[in-house]
């Protein structure tokens, strides 16, 4: 018999529908609780992935958790596969009582803590049986986390990356002309949403730092229209130069056309999308050594880890970059030969299905 799976999430993003596509096509049931009206429903639909659609409104929905315990009973699920916070917290009262395995998934490094008890209601719940940690940094985590003694079991966070495809990427690089940038300029870019923890100010304070013979251009995109931020570029000698291009549905075109992608985050990333499309786009990354980013770029070949918060370093790099475009050439080329080798939906897909087989040896 194959392994029956109920898929929940809000959101499924390219990388997960083409892991349940993947699944499906490999035997496994999988069933996926998305909305009808989500981009991606169409995609899982087409390929013969079954859909239900149960919304999750609130972390502990009573309309939903029935739906929940009704679909888990109907279909005799052996796994039920959560994929965000919501899924999580409502999916756990829908099984209560039913022998069904709990799967979540964590793309973040961080913001479980033993004295909040909410984590307790969520990822330090002991029913959860496995824990799939997008990057090895936040299944250390985990197990880092103090005190020891009550530190979950070693076995349960695994750690499986969330993989990608490198038909995925085919777009034109945009032409950042549109966007008020010179053309021919060297273009440093950035894609985030402005928050204390992507450390934005660092990257702002590394274009300050640059030798004055380096004209290069910085390009924010995402929100970014905190009156903090304003202020510090109002400040910047090189404020003529940074470009916020906000919120676009064409992130990874954008950064396609840029010379130097950056994530300058200080804590908590878990594996950033926008470091891979970037990477797959032959542009080299510079990373600093928070979360799961080191996990994506080999320093020194692929792009550069740099410590985080410190500013002069990521200045350092940019330097190098914009000296020396044979190297340039050099990491984009093997930034991209990373994600096409090391990040494949393919690996994704295997080992998930071989967790699942772990968890449910004999299925009935």
């Amino acid at each position: 018999m194959p392994i029956r799976s109920l898929c929940i999430t809000e959101s499924a993003d390219r990388p997960s529908v083409a892991t349940f596509i993947g699944m499906h096509n490999a035997g496994i049931e999988v069933t996926v609780v998305c909305p009808e009206d989500h981009p991606n429903h169409k995609t899982l639909a087409d390929a013969g992935v079954p859909t239900i659609d149960i919304r999750l409104p609130t972390n502990f929905n009573k309309k939903g958790i029935a739906a929940l315990r009704e679909e888990l009973v109907r279909g005799r699920y052996h796994i039920m596969h959560t994929y965000n916070n919501k899924a999580v917290s409502n999916g756990l009262r829908a099984c209560k009582g039913l022998p069904v395995k709990v799967v979540c998934y964590r793309g973040i490094v961080g913001a479980v803590g033993f004295l909040d008890p909410m984590s307790w209601l969520r990822y330090l719940n002991p029913r959860i049986d496995r824990i799939i940690c997008v990057a090895d940094a936040i299944r250390r985590h985990f197990l880092e986390m103090q005190p020891a003694f009550l530190r979950m079991p070693a076995e349960r966070p695994v750690t499986i990356h969330k993989g990608h495809k490198l038909e995925w990427y085919t777009a034109t690089p945009a032409d950042l002309t549109e966007y008020g940038i010179p053309e021919g300029a060297f273009v440093v870019g950035c894609t985030a949403n402005y928050r204390p923890r992507k450390g934005i100010d660092y990257l702002i304070d590394a274009i300050d730092a640059l030798p004055q013979d380096l004209p290069v251009h910085l390009m924010l995109v995402g929100h970014m229209e905190a009156t903090k931020l304003t202020r510090r570029i109002e400040r910047s000698p090189a404020k003529d130069r940074i470009h916020r291009v906000g919120f676009v549905t064409n992130a990874p075109e954008l950064s396609a056309a840029c010379d130097v992608f950056c994530m300058p985050s200080t804590k908590r990333e878990g594996l950033a999308r926008s470091i891979i499309e970037a990477m797959v786009y032959r542009v080299p990354p510079i990373v600093t050594d928070s979360g799961g980013s080191p996990e994506l770029v080999v320093d020194g070949e692929s792009g550069f880890v740099v410590p985080p918060k410190d500013a002069q370093a990521i200045a350092n790099a940019i330097e190098t970059l914009y000296r020396d475009g044979e190297l340039r050439e050099r990491m984009g080329i093997a930034a991209r030969e990373r994600i096409a080798t090391a990040f494949r939906n393919e690996d994704t897909v295997r080992k998930t299905i071989a967790l699942y087989e772990e968890l449910v040896p004999s299925p009935d």
